[in-house]
């Protein structure tokens, strides 16, 4: 049994389910917001969902940006069509 992220600070869990299960909500949760035409959402996913979410975010106009995570989860970006990526920054020390 694993956590589902919904939204920020709230997750979900299916105690006596298989991660079958787990996956389909997951995958149905995601389908859900990109059939909502949001321009771009974030959620942490099981990294073993992610070329199931891949091929759905392509199908439905998206695209993915994979963020931090570790072994088992990946923090995903969903970025729609024409919606330009943020651009990724860093902090840099001057010399002088």
């Amino acid at each position: 049994m694993r956590h589902i992220h919904l939204d920020d600070g709230l997750r979900l869990r299916f105690p006596g389910r298989s991660e079958d299960f787990d996956q389909g909500v997951e995958i149905g949760m995601i389908a859900v917001l990109m059939d909502q035409g949001f321009p771009e959402f974030s959620r942490w996913i099981a990294k073993s969902n992610l070329s199931q979410v891949q091929a759905i975010a392509k199908q439905m106009g998206y695209r993915i940006e994979e963020g931090s995570g570790d072994e088992e989860w990946v923090d995903v970006t969903f970025l729609h069509g024409t919606v330009k990526a943020k651009p990724k920054l860093r902090l840099v020390h001057s010399a002088g």
